[in-house]
């Protein structure tokens, strides 16, 4: 471990994917996000203890980094495991390990009953309390779906319902600005035509990013997230026509249009490739007139395609062009597969958001053009 001068701790060790963490090919991976609801001015235990990244939001240094197998991006997301901290290490090569969590930082849990108290709370945090908020904003989403769409999300089979929430739940994850920025300033290359390297480190800690679960679970005015399911035969393409509402032409305002893409690959033990169905998502063709470019805040394109979920963002600042009844189609490509599982279809699920901030009429716009009615409150 290495300290910056001017920064908090950070990991310098070797990269190489010697462990991955929690090595999954289909499943979602879950990293832990440094961060709890501790408040900052909270009392903290005497000793040697110390918070190794004050004010950026990475991985805690106990999280294991990526990528996966066959340079899979994983971790494939962040949520919060508690603001870990260390404690120093008197004469050791490693100076310091992570401190078991405790009342003054973690993610507050339910604990064995200690005599005649039945609601006992105590301390976790780490890839466990991760991997059990992922879990509950799994649960959320699923309840938003039958809320609103009823039987027509029910009928879908136990696969596409699955591959449906393994969109949503990965969908809204993306890299803070800061964490990203430290991480390639100490960790580099410092080269910025080495980009592609400097991608591959930020994944190795962020994955595709933190998720906020309110956002995972709900829409806004100014942002529209859609979803859609359905499966695709051996080297065909499928396209999703995303509308695209009338209110966003001609404001020269910042907005984002995002894509994830989910599926179940068979595997094949044995073999280089693993999964024996790779999908794709193909660039959009309308980028141009609505005025968006690849961000550069996502893993590479090529980096994002290795598992069997691939998260895209397109960003932009110019006013679009939007005619009437414009669509942007999004094309799911499956490419060739391994020889001897050429015919059987694979289910896929998708999910798209369009916003503009501050543009309140999108998401109502958009609802209007795909004929959804709003869900009938409870009386």
């Amino acid at each position: 471990m290495k300290q910056d001068p001017t920064g908090p701790l950070i990991y310098t060790k070797d990269l190489t994917p010697s462990l991955s963490p929690a090595e999954t090919v289909n499943g979602i991976t879950v990293g832990a996000l440094n961060h709890d609801d501790v408040p900052a001015n909270a009392p903290m235990p005497g000793g040697s203890l110390f918070f190794a990244y004050p004010g950026i939001p990475l991985s805690n240094p106990s999280s294991r980094l990526g990528p996966g197998f066959s340079n899979a991006t994983k971790p494939d997301i962040l949520m919060p495991g508690g603001r870990e901290h260390l404690l120093v290490i008197p004469k050791s090569d490693v100076g310091a390990r992570p401190s078991r969590p405790m009342a003054a930082f973690g993610l507050k849990v339910a604990a064995p009953p200690t005599g005649p108290n039945l609601a006992a709370v105590g301390a976790s945090g780490a890839t466990s309390g991760a991997t059990a908020l992922a879990s509950r904003t799994a649960h959320r989403i699923h309840d938003a779906l039958e809320a609103t769409y009823g039987a027509a999300f029910l009928r879908l089979s136990r696969r596409q319902r699955a591959l449906v929430l393994k969109a949503l739940l990965v969908h809204p994850a993306d890299w803070d600005d800061a964490a990203a920025a430290y991480i390639k300033g100490v960790v580099g290359p410092a080269d910025n035509r080495q980009h592609i390297r400097q991608k591959d480190n930020i994944r190795r800690y962020l994955g595709y990013g933190a998720v906020d679960p309110d956002v995972a679970v709900a829409c806004a005015a100014d942002r529209a997230t859609f979803w859609a399911t359905g499966e695709i035969g051996p080297e065909q393409a499928l396209r999703v026509e995303v509308p695209i509402p009338a209110c966003i032409g001609g404001k020269a305002l910042p907005h984002a249009l995002s894509a994830t893409l989910a599926w179940f690959a068979p595997i094949r033990p044995g073999t280089q490739r693993y999964r024996a169905v790779r999908l794709r998502i193909v660039k959009p063709e309308d980028l141009g007139s609505l005025a968006l470019a690849a961000d550069s805040s996502q893993p590479d394109d090529n980096q994002a395609h290795r598992g069997t979920t691939i998260s895209r963002w397109w960003t932009g600042v110019r006013a679009p062009a939007v005619t009437p009844d414009m669509t942007c189609p999004i094309v799911i490509q499956r490419e060739p597969d391994l020889p001897g599982f050429e015919d059987d279809p694979i289910p896929f699920g998708m999910a798209v958001t369009l916003q503009m901030p501050g543009v309140v009429q999108i998401y109502e716009q958009i609802r209007q053009r795909l004929g959804v009615r709003a869900p009938v409150p409870a009386s």
